[in-house]
């Protein structure tokens, strides 16, 4: 026997207890991951019957202590921090199931980017009041700056390249996964992994929350489905009668009416919770749905995201046909989008948008310009005495606002306001703290629950209190006017909703909303109409007598078919060869090639052109309209 196989070289005796060291840091991080995760499918012990769900959670993780490795040579500070830095991640998750009852998703991290643009003062009320967190996390940065002080390196720091190499490719791998490369579906994919694409936080229970976002990173971060455009125009075909006798209905007789929109921020009707089944919180929306339009409204997010439900009452497109458009205001081109507001600036009006926030905020001042609005007021542009109540503005001054801004000559005029005062979170003591408090709840809820839900019904009872105030405004005006009302979302009160349950024994994602249609100085009859936010500028035009749009047109011929699809967070898929389901399949590509604007030539035109839109004022603070594409404007 030689010498060298009985005495292993040096340099080997140094990497056998280097690489079992790696190894169990490394077997430590997945047991750990799991354990902080809590998914049913991640869990420490998932290891011995299910191996590939918490490796491939935790592989991220891996990756970045490794990159870490690399750079500082030190093996427990690298694995510590990637695992502090995972930490953060799921901290974030808790927070956000806690305040809006779903999971992080890929498109989550796209409100970074707006957090200069007044997320911060948002996303700041959701952050931890107690001081614990943060001492936990100075903490273990301190351990941190310890372990960099203490610990040795663990191998030299000129390596012949090797170390270069190893961080080089472990940096791409990282990267490869962020942008998408399509061979990690190999991995993450709905076959190797539990994937329920219409339930995110039930894919995250059982893959766990990494897995969960790499899935959905590649599921639906692959841009949009192709459109069908031959099944387009067979359902286009099939509906032109119909469509052409819709078109040719005679116009309503004298002035076209200004239109105020209000969205109402989380507004919706506390008598579908159990307990609350005969309160009366909005007793101004049952007074004007005796003389109006109204009915459930279904729309395509819970507990946040106003902007997929107001992308889609401006577009009158369906979230539900595009995938990976989460936060549509963020991720749409600067284009002209077709929608309400063009078909309004055709017919004569002016157009302005209101929000009593930052305008920079979700992208709104770009979105705003690209959908054809001719102003657009915010925050800055409110007087100076417009009050708070509770963290953000009231609904109060936002009515004062349109009554200011709406014109008793010239053309018509149509607002688009959006509120905020009852924009959570819930735990900011309102103005008036003793009406708050007098306002009982179900047994079974106390606590901060009960103080959230509190909370909420005082901002709820403030926002019937101005439709009601609109409303009667608006009547006492000498120009005709339309209100429609709306609410964007369910509230996210979470566990106010499992303590009490709802009335249709239904869970709170598929809870609706509520929506009004009224004519303040004509007050009609009550008609009741179920619908979908994508569905209400079809049921506004025909309303006030505009049916030349042959797009909305068609929505009112389709829509009550669709409707109850719009669920949040997603319904699932129909059963093929169903027939609403390949109707739902034509409407998708339809509402596809409206949004690239290639639908036009399809469409059976009006007999008689649009009338030419009133050139409107650019005033400071304001958005300059879009040019409509070409195929809009002939």
């Amino acid at each position: 026997m030689s010498p060298n196989s009985a005495h292993p070289p040096a340099r080997w005796r140094a990497i056998v207890p280097r690489a079992a060291l790696l190894l169990l840091l490394a077997l430590a991080f997945v047991l750990l991951t799991g354990l902080v995760d809590g998914g049913v499918g991640v869990t420490p012990l998932r290891l011995f019957d299910q191996a590939r769900y918490p490796l491939a959670n935790a592989w991220p993780g891996l990756l970045l202590a490794g990159i870490l490795l690399a750079i500082s040579r030190r093996a427990l500070l690298s694995f510590a921090l990637a695992f502090l830095l995972q930490g953060l991640l799921y901290a974030v998750n808790l927070l956000k199931v806690a305040n809006l009852g779903t999971p992080l998703l890929p498109d989550d991290f796209r409100i970074v980017g707006q957090l200069h643009k007044g997320g911060m003062h948002l996303l700041s009320g959701y952050l931890p009041h107690s001081p614990w967190p943060y001492l936990g996390l100075l903490a273990a940065m301190a351990l941190i700056v310890a372990a960099w002080r203490l610990e040795p390196p663990l191998f030299p720091r000129r390596t012949r390249g090797a170390r270069l190499l190893g961080g080089g490719v472990l940096a791409l791998a990282l990267a490869s996964m962020l942008v998408g490369l399509p061979a990690w579906a190999k991995i993450y994919n709905g076959k190797t992994l539990w994937l329920e694409p219409w339930s995110a936080i039930s894919t995250t229970t059982h893959s766990g929350l990494v897995s969960a976002l790499m899935l959905f990173h590649l599921e639906y971060g692959k841009g949009e489905h192709k459109p069908d455009r031959a099944a387009a125009a067979k359902l286009i075909e099939q509906s032109t009668p119909a469509l052409l006798q819709s078109m040719q209905a005679p116009a309503a007789g004298g002035e076209l009416p200004d239109i105020v929109v209000v969205q109402s921020e989380s507004f919706f009707d506390p008598t579908i919770m159990r307990g609350y089944e005969h309160s009366n919180f909005a007793p101004n929306l049952r007074r004007l749905a005796a003389h109006g339009t109204s009915g459930k409204l279904h729309v395509p997010t819970f507990g946040g995201g106003t902007i997929r439900t107001e992308f889609e009452v401006l577009t009158g497109l369906s979230l539900r046909y595009f995938d990976n458009l989460q936060f549509p205001y963020l991720q749409m081109s600067h284009k002209a989008l077709p929608g309400l507001v063009r078909t309004l600036n055709r017919h004569g009006y002016t157009t302005l948008a209101l929000h009593g926030n930052d305008p920079a905020f979700w992208n709104r001042t770009t979105a705003f310009k690209a959908i054809g609005f001719d102003r657009f007021v915010s925050q800055s542009s409110f007087p100076p005495t417009a009050p708070n109540d509770g963290k953000y503005m009231a609904d109060s001054a936002m009515t004062d606002e349109i009554m200011t801004l709406l014109k008793n000559d010239g053309p018509p005029q149509f607002i688009f306001a959006i509120s905020i005062e009852a924009h959570g979170p819930y735990d900011v003591e309102p103005a008036h703290v003793a009406e708050r408090d007098a306002i009982p709840v179900p047994d079974g809820i106390s606590g901060r629950d009960k103080l959230e839900l509190q909370t909420y019904l005082y901002h709820l009872k403030h926002a019937d209190a101005e439709l009601g105030r609109l409303v009667k405004l608006l009547a006492q005006r000498q120009r005709p006017s339309v209100v429609l009302f709306y609410g964007d979302h369910l509230p996210a009160l979470s566990n106010s909703y499992q303590i009490t349950g709802f009335v249709d024994g239904g869970d709170m994602l598929s809870q609706a909303g509520v929506w009004l249609l009224v004519d303040p100085k004509r007050p009609g009859k009550r008609s009741k109409a179920d619908t979908a936010s994508w569905l209400l500028p079809g049921k506004l035009l025909a309303h006030i007598g505009i049916h030349d749009d042959p797009y909305f047109a068609l929505t009112e011929l389709v829509g009550p078919q669709l409707a109850a699809l719009t669920e949040a967070p997603g319904a699932p898929p129909l059963a093929e060869g169903d027939d609403q389901q390949q109707l739902d399949k034509a409407m998708a590509s339809i509402d596809q090639l409206r949004m690239s604007n290639k639908l036009d030539s399809l469409l059976p035109q009006p007999a008689t052109p649009a009338l030419t839109p009133a050139p409107g004022k650019i005033a400071h603070n304001d958005v300059p309209p879009a040019p409509l594409p070409a195929s809009a404007a002939q």
